[in-house]
């Protein structure tokens, strides 16, 4: 599906040239998916709060569900007897019927975090992806929900088996787990099964468990014989949910990258609709030149460096939540707007948690002495985390800082996307730098401007450090607009839809790094005549 965007994801002034380091992604991380009565698959998108169809032979695609629809976050959808769609909305904890001619009936609201979805028939079956969760049976004439089972370890994609019962993951103990449509007692099918995302049966009854780690497994266990297991390995990274057509051909989605994949029985694949970036928000670089992205579920690399010339994104750490991030020699600091701040270290995968119970943590920087400092944007704060984690404040009272970045000089600067302002920080408060800004968000210093992304007007603008003049460098950026009715950060406890961040860093050649979140790309703007670094 191509960009609706110009051809470099922008439209630079003059002095600069634009280049997209990866291709924009046709579907904003793939979910639950399902194969409609027209033959085509349809696929649930959470984060852009989409509907596709996929012709799977043509790869053509068609938005069905999207804006102006009610639907905020489909994770999951199932299709009725007759044709009618059922849809998971996640976040506000909805389910709902979409007839065949498209119109919209509201089926509960009484469902906590909805995910796993299917029909039996015109039965109609929902579980609940929480601790303590439920699987209920749902009904389109205003009956009170039947509960059928509770006390799921959060549950997912789930299907009906040939023994008339309903089949279903426990996400958080590894374990598949069945029950009677019709009640009865539930009872483990499966132990010890690798993260288990998705459980799904093929054309001939075969039951096949999906894993949504980064080795893409799916294990096939003999339930009418032996109870033997075999091991597919596909290394599809992030894999949610599976359909198989009607020649038993098995089509995978991937919650990490988007995409739709053709996966064989011994795990060769064929890429049916290519990954991509799920946003991307924050982006970086490093020493090495390696450029980064924190992109939702994971941290990515829009461009592979072990082979030039290609255009893949790879993933190279499962990182849910990943939204800010900065890259200080050796080492990744990552934010997540659920609250936590976290110091990676690519060399040998370790972890260390620096803050948690935070805001909505987004930007990060490096302060000149070595700490950390963020943009706690849901609490109007600006933090500093030492070497001992401890965390201050250097600035509060502010309305939503998304961004932070220091001069040369170590002065720092915040931008606040509500107030519509870049300021700089001293021991004194904030004093404005630019104001009357539209949504500034990604915040980057060169030489002796500083950069901010103006989310809501999508250009990038250039501010004198002496001066607070601005220039526009660059309009018509790919940038994405949040919804009219913003889905909940938070459902239930459990992880919502995160607030768009349109991130931006320098680069050691004086380049500029966009998070061009509108076509899921990120854009490199080169000075063409060294216009970057003057005032």
């Amino acid at each position: 599906m191509p960009s609706e965007y110009a051809a470099n994801g922008s439209s630079p002034q003059g002095g600069w040239e634009a280049s997209r380091l990866n291709p924009p992604t046709p579907l904003w991380g793939s979910n639950g998916v399902a194969f409609g009565p027209d033959g085509r698959l349809y696929v649930a998108q959470f984060l852009s709060g989409r509907i596709s169809a996929l012709d799977t032979g043509s790869g053509d695609v068609e938005v069905v569900v999207g804006p102006g629809d009610p639907v905020q976050s489909p994770d999951d959808l199932a299709f009725g007897a007759d044709g009618s769609m059922y849809i998971a909305d996640l976040v506000p904890g909805r389910v709902w019927r979409r007839s065949p001619q498209g119109a919209y009936t509201l089926v509960s609201d009484r469902v906590k975090v909805p995910n796993g979805i299917t029909c039996v028939g015109n039965r109609l079956f929902v579980n609940e992806m929480k601790m303590d969760g439920r699987l209920l049976e749902l009904f389109t004439d205003g009956r009170e929900p039947v509960v059928v089972t509770e006390g799921l370890a959060m549950g997912n994609a789930m299907q009906i088996g040939p023994d008339g019962c309903l089949y279903y993951p426990h996400m958080m103990t590894g374990e598949v787990w069945r029950v009677p449509a019709d009640g009865g007692p539930s009872e483990v099918v499966a132990r010890g099964v690798h993260e288990p995302v998705a459980v799904r049966f093929d054309q001939g009854g075969v039951l096949l468990v999906l894993s949504r780690g980064e080795s893409g497994l799916v294990t096939r266990i003999d339930l009418h014989g032996t109870g033997s297991r075999s091991l597919i390995s596909s290394g599809l990274v992030g894999l949610d949910n599976a359909a198989f057509d009607a020649e038993n051909r098995m089509f995978v989605s991937s919650f990490a990258s988007g995409g739709v994949t053709e996966m064989h029985p011994d795990g060769r694949t064929r890429e049916v609709l290519p990954r991509g970036l799920s946003g991307p928000y924050g982006v970086t670089i490093d020493l090495r030149g390696t450029v980064y992205a924190a992109d939702h579920y994971r941290l990515a690399e829009p461009a592979d460096r072990a082979a030039p010339g290609t255009t893949d994104v790879v993933t190279r750490r499962l990182k849910p939540f990943a939204h800010g991030i900065v890259a200080d020699g050796e080492l990744l600091h990552l934010t997540s707007q659920y609250g936590s701040v976290e110091t990676y270290d690519p060399r040998d995968g370790t972890t260390r948690v620096r803050a948690s119970g935070l805001r909505q943590p987004t930007g990060v920087a490096v302060a000149p002495d070595g700490a950390l400092v963020v943009a706690e944007s849901g609490a109007g704060r600006v933090v500093s985390l030492g070497e001992d984690d401890a965390v201050s404040v250097l600035a509060e009272d502010l309305r939503h800082p998304v961004d932070v970045a220091f001069d040369a000089e170590g002065r720092c600067y915040v931008s606040d996307d509500v107030l519509g302002a870049v300021l700089r920080l001293d021991e004194e408060g904030a004093h404005p730098l630019a104001e009357g800004l539209e949504g500034p968000q990604g915040l980057t210093v060169l030489g002796a401007r500083v950069f901010t992304v103006e989310a809501e007007a999508r250009r990038l603008l250039g501010i004198s450090l002496e001066t607070g003049e601005r220039r526009v460098e660059s309009e018509e950026l790919a940038l994405g607009t949040a919804p009219a009715e913003q889905p909940a950060l938070f459902a239930h406890g459990m992880p919502g839809i995160p607030r768009l961040f349109a991130g931006l860093t320098a680069a050691p050649d004086g380049s500029l790094l966009l998070s061009a979140n509108g076509e899921g790309t990120v854009v490199r703007l080169s000075p063409t005549n060294g216009g970057a670094t003057e005032g």
